[in-house]
């Protein structure tokens, strides 16, 4: 059984986090390289500025990391497992709306989210939820598509009405 205020400790996200950076920071480095970082005829190539950040973001990664790693016991924990579950209940239809997007269209996609976090976190009932996910879709095409004249990305169904 999980105790209520047990959780990750800050030193094992501090860690983590770190070691995430430092491979972002490197995918940079990575990437600048093969893209260029010296002075061409025209000025700077195009993989000099992310290069510097790449290398900023893998020196600041390594401090952090280093700082962590020396830190003799425990700092306390980072969150609960109920406050992270929370976090979650967040984070995973955002990922999912994300993901969602290339294959529904963005307006779809965007009626099922505010659909969803109304009904599921707002306790709000099926019809009202529905109405306000299918407006905010409405709402945002009009403003978008017709007054700003800005093409967002189209599912299957604004490709069937003619969108």
């Amino acid at each position: 059984m999980i105790r209520p205020s047990a959780g990750p400790s800050n030193r094992a996200v501090e860690i983590g986090t770190a070691l995430a950076f430092t491979a972002a920071g490197g995918a940079a480095l990575w990437d600048s390289l093969r893209l260029g970082i010296g002075w061409g005829t025209d000025g700077p190539q195009s993989g000099t500025f992310p290069f510097w950040i790449g290398l900023a973001l893998v020196a600041a990664s390594t401090g952090t990391l280093v700082q962590a790693a020396r830190t003799r016991g425990e700092l306390g924990i980072f969150a609960s497992w109920p406050q992270l579950r929370l976090v979650a209940s967040v984070l995973v239809p955002n990922i999912l709306y994300v993901a969602a997007i290339p294959f529904a269209g963005i307006y779809v996609a965007s009626a099922v989210m505010v659909a969803w976090f109304m009904r599921r976190l707002g306790g709000f009932g099926w019809a009202r939820s529905v109405l306000a996910g299918i407006a905010t879709a409405v709402a945002t095409f009009v403003i978008f598509e017709i007054w700003f004249l800005v093409a967002l990305p189209k599912g299957p169904l604004e490709t069937a009405l003619g969108y």
